[in-house]
């Protein structure tokens, strides 16, 4: 993934959260917070556990504490997640190398479930200073310094919601066959590493008959394999001045050739079906 790519996938990650709190109906509350964000009012955020936990400078000497948490989905319904997750080639590629996905919320609604919250009200927070309005300033303060948070890390909203980025990938090395616990050589330049277990000769084939009526054929995304790879790590000429580098020109080639036999596959698998 380039870093333009990486870079809008956290813009749009934090942008949602920034659209949630756009639809809050007290709009001076959240103003009067986003005044102290911006001031640099919010001095410190951690995350232990499912919390986030944050200090916000006021009037007061003392920092106020600020503890915020989502509803945590339940273990039944994140293994229905992973499993959903591991079933998406692109998605299990993604996560797999530490990269959010930018539709991941399909996989939450796809079991009944939603990410990102739907209202503030589903936002859990407490301050420690005397305003009895919530949100006070200082969680309003600690709203807008999230959204920089999930752009660093979007993973972070998985944590709030009951599971880290570390169990997430572990669970998904699991269902995708991914053995990360090999024994080591007895050589003294012994490494471990990852082994997925393919059978080559049977990889494409399915010898079951399939229900007519459960096929749906469907063009593919948008996105191909070379999108999960990024650009091909080819040398630059520095002694010639051009446009495209070779890399750009084998990634505009390799694209081209990706979405021709997309589109002959799709009307091959039509012609059979007919």
């Amino acid at each position: 993934m380039t870093d333009s790519t990486l870079q809008a996938s956290r813009e749009w990650w934090s942008q949602r959260w920034l659209e949630l709190l756009d639809s809050y109906r007290f709009k001076k509350r959240l103003e009067r917070g986003r005044n102290y964000a911006r001031q640099g009012n919010v001095l410190t955020i951690e995350f232990k556990g499912a919390k986030a936990l944050a200090k916000v400078q006021g009037s007061e000497p003392e920092p106020y504490k600020v503890s915020l948490s989502l509803d945590h989905f339940q273990d039944e319904e994140w293994g229905y997640v992973v499993e959903t997750m591991s079933q998406k080639a692109i998605f299990a590629a993604k996560l797999l190398a530490g990269e959010m996905p930018q539709n991941i919320e399909n996989v939450f609604s796809a079991n009944g479930l939603s990410l990102f919250p739907f209202t503030l009200s589903d936002v859990h927070s407490k301050c420690t200073c005397p305003d009895k309005a919530n949100p006070c300033k200082h969680i309003a303060a600690v709203y807008y310094q999230l959204g920089d948070k999930f752009s660093e890390d979007p993973f972070v909203l998985f944590q709030l919601r009951g599971r880290t980025k570390e169990q997430i990938i572990s669970d998904l090395r699991k269902l995708r066959g991914v053995d990360n616990e090999q024994p080591q050589s007895t050589s003294s330049q012994a490494t471990t590493h990852n082994q997925i277990s393919v059978k080559l000769d049977s990889f494409w084939q399915y010898n079951e008959p399939l229900e007519s009526s459960l096929v749906v054929i469907t063009p593919s995304t948008s996105e191909t394999v070379l999108d999960v790879l990024g650009p091909i790590p080819l040398a630059k000429d520095d002694e010639k001045v051009i446009t495209l580098t070779p890399a750009d020109v084998a990634m505009k080639y390799l694209d081209t050739v990706y979405k021709d036999v997309s589109q002959k596959a799709v009307i091959a698998a039509m012609n059979l079906g007919g």
